[in-house]
């Protein structure tokens, strides 16, 4: 076991990825707190984590709102004796495939809401956590996008800022004995997809892109939470301020 008695946080656990994170870590040992505001989808990720015999917790959370990220902290300091890990996989696009004309200023701040600035405030509080044990592994949810992409403008400038702020992250945190690294996947296979736009019209969007990826696929959860699965261990003790990029060769 990679995770035997540590404690993980993930937050966007009752997602396609966060889900896939919290059963894989569990798997290796370590007890997780599901965080999300879906409060029957993370009940649903407990429950087949706890018959494999592992411990979970949900402890709901809207990560957009800095109150009710404190709240998720301090539950957890009632609750567990340390934090270990953190994940950080809350996030989306709520304004995809728009011209520049287009932007909307609501759904602009709102993607930065989901996807930078609840990274950052997660980010805070469990330095605060980890840094008087002298022991801590962040992995942050970029995605590709941080290169740029037409259309994506707010989610990918969102994107690009966990980047930086990652790498700012590790350069502070790296004397207290806490790494920090972050994922950029590309198209990812999640439920998600399909719900919003339709069956036939995700299966067309996963061929087109499969078809561009030297790998000739794309991603699936399990491909994301291994990865995070790997930077969260002591396997990847020496590596910090990276980003990871699980994209099948894609924009090479």
């Amino acid at each position: 076991m990679k995770l035997p008695g540590k404690t993980a946080l993930v937050t966007g656990a009752a997602g396609g990825i966060g889900s896939a994170v919290a059963q894989c870590f569990a798997a290796e040992g370590a007890s997780l707190v599901l965080s999300d505001c879906n409060r029957e989808g993370c009940s649903a990720i407990e429950e087949q984590i706890r018959k494999k015999g592992g411990n979970a917790q949900v402890i709901l959370a809207d990560v957009t709102r800095e109150d009710e990220i404190l709240d998720l902290f301090a539950e957890i300091e009632d609750s567990f004796s340390s934090l270990d890990i953190v994940v950080n996989i809350a996030g989306g696009d709520v304004e995809p495939v728009v011209d520049v004309e287009a932007i909307d200023y609501e759904r602009m701040s709102l993607n930065l809401d989901l996807n930078l600035k609840s990274c950052i405030l997660i980010c805070r509080e469990a330095c605060r956590k980890m840094q008087p044990r002298k022991y801590g592994r962040i992995v942050n949810m970029s995605s590709l996008v941080y290169r740029g992409s037409p259309g994506q403008f707010s989610y990918s400038a969102s994107k690009g800022g966990i980047f930086s702020f990652t790498r700012s992250l590790a350069m502070a945190m790296g004397s207290h004995n806490i790494t920090v690294n972050a994922l950029a996947p590309a198209l990812v296979d999640v439920p998600v997809f399909s719900k919003v736009l339709g069956e036939g019209r995700w299966e067309k969007m996963a061929e087109e892109a499969a078809a561009r990826y030297p790998l000739q696929r794309i991603a699936t959860p399990l491909d994301v939470a291994k990865a995070a699965l790997f930077l969260a261990s002591d396997d990847a003790s020496f590596i910090t301020g990276q980003i990871l990029e699980i994209s099948g060769g894609a924009r090479l």
